[in-house]
């Protein structure tokens, strides 16, 4: 998984190659308008049952609550995270009334539909020649206190959105590791007709 080497194994999608998560970002608020085809691209992510369990809020920088959203984050995303036009928290509901008796019950793929909504999102933001950074260094305590959520939800990540910056901005450390890394191979992780568990 050399860092900087992307070569894929088959023919793919260029767009899916070409995405990777930069945290090199010019520091300029985006607007509502800049976010909506984001936004967007994530509404049409395949969901269990077409329930859509995924919620977006969105903070920028220079309103009231940037440096409290800022604060929330592990120490080591804060200096990068810090310059993104937008920082986007994604929730899933978890917690959903039964169609039949109205009862609340969890929805097993909470999460892995969020994450094809974070997919989505991602790619187009690739697409649009955006950075889109998701982490998951951050207080998830204080970030459903932050969004005042009940047990019906769960935060999944925290995404830096924003125009790229200029890397001569970044230390010599930081450069050195901004740089699209590799994969493991599928030989590491497909398997026909039995599961393979990792060694150790």
């Amino acid at each position: 998984m050399k860092a900087g080497s992307r070569k894929p194994e088959f023919e793919i999608e260029p767009l899916i190659l070409s995405r990777w998560s930069s945290r090199c970002l010019s520091g300029e608020a985006m607007t509502r308008d800049e976010l909506a085809p984001l936004f967007e691209a994530a509404r049409w992510a395949p969901s269990s049952g077409n329930l859509q369990p995924w919620r977006f809020v969105y903070v920028v920088p220079g309103s009231a609550r940037w440096a409290e959203l800022v604060d929330i984050l592990a120490e080591g995303n804060r200096w990068w995270a810090s310059k993104a036009g937008a920082l986007l928290l994604l929730v899933s509901r978890r917690l959903l009334p039964n169609r039949h008796t109205g009862e609340m019950q969890l929805q097993v793929s909470h999460s892995f539909d969020a994450g094809a909504a974070w997919v989505c999102l991602a790619q187009q933001a690739s697409a649009s020649g955006l950075v889109a950074h998701a982490m998951g260094g951050f207080d998830r305590a204080r970030a459903t206190a932050f969004l005042g959520l009940d047990e019906r939800y769960q935060v999944e990540v925290v995404i830096a959105v924003g125009k790229p910056g200029d890397p001569a901005n970044l230390t010599d450390e930081q450069r050195e590791r901004d740089v699209p890394n590799g994969r493991r191979p599928q030989a590491e992780w497909v398997f026909k007709d039995s599961f393979v568990p990792d060694a150790g």
